[in-house]
């Protein structure tokens, strides 16, 4: 799949493979893009398609910005200030997962059994403020489940802990819990997101017994706020027929992803949405960034 600039005939993107979001500085010859999701209180994940001269081949960069200083709150302000939604790409949900050796085999199971064994369950994510993190905060203010969080310096050194039983409980990423669920080593008693997902269809979402519990992974595309309109909607119509793909809808549902297709305006709403979400909830759990 191709993006060209507008205004240039340059090609921008010539593989989409991953997800990311635009961010155009908009350089001589192409457009630099950048990735942006949430919800991540510690860092901004980022990832840039850099400049491209005509001739030469795109090529993929993946970035780590911390924002925790001067402080979380105005670093990722700027960031909305500075970025014009472009266009929202897919939603991914966790998977709310524990060690075989725990008891409860559905959600209201293990609400009844943690709050039988309050702080005796401990609770893996990926590190502080990250989504695993947030995601089951949200989970504990919901259902009065007292877990005790243990975070980790990313995904696997949880899962293999959670593996051997040395945490219970996590809400882990569904493409990276696929392989172990399948084979029978880690229980999924529900899914993040607020419908069902193709990959695991016969497991229930949180919300079928906490209503209104909602947590997922999404990702969009972005540009910085000086970037002309008429290269916005090219972009956001571009991004939106690649999504409307079959096959690109097949593989993102294998993945457990589902597409989110519409406009410029439809993401700001989104972005604006999360924001207030999950603030509340970094505030109600007193998240610090380290």
């Amino acid at each position: 799949m191709k993006i060209t600039a507008a205004e240039r005939g340059a090609p921008v993107v010539n593989c989409f493979g991953s997800m990311f979001t635009l961010n155009a500085r908009c350089p001589p010859r192409g457009v630099q893009l950048q990735h942006t999701g949430a919800p991540d209180l510690d860092h901004l994940y980022s990832a840039a398609i850099k400049p491209i001269v005509q001739g030469e081949p795109a090529f993929f960069e993946r970035r780590r910005v911390p924002i925790s200083a001067p402080s979380t709150a105005r670093s990722f302000h700027a960031f909305i200030r500075d970025i014009v939604p472009v266009a929202s790409l897919i939603r991914s949900p966790s998977v709310l997962e524990v060690n075989p050796s725990v008891p409860a085999k559905t959600v209201p199971e293990f609400i009844a059994y943690a709050k039988a064994n309050p702080g005796k369950l401990t609770m893996a994510s990926s590190g502080i403020g990250t989504p695993s993190h947030v995601f089951g905060e949200l989970f504990k203010f919901m259902t009065g489940v007292n877990l005790v969080h243990v975070p980790y310096r990313g995904a696997a050194p949880a899962v293999t802990d959670l593996l051997a039983g040395q945490v219970q409980v996590f809400f882990d990423p569904m493409p990276n819990s696929m392989g172990y669920i399948r084979a029978g080593k880690l229980r999924p008693l529900a899914i993040t997101t607020a419908t069902r997902s193709e990959a695991l269809p016969d497991v229930p979402t949180v919300s079928e017994f906490v209503p209104g519990y909602e947590a997922s992974f999404w990702f969009g595309v972005g540009a910085p706020k000086a970037t002309p309109a008429d290269i916005v909607d090219k972009l956001n119509k571009e991004v939106n027929a690649a999504l409307d793909d079959p096959k690109m809808k097949a593989r993102l549902a294998d993945l457990g992803g589902t597409v989110l297709l519409g406009s410029p305006a439809d993401f700001g709403k989104h972005i604006a949405e999360e924001t207030e979400k999950w603030a509340k909830v970094i505030r109600a759990a007193n998240i610090k960034p380290e």
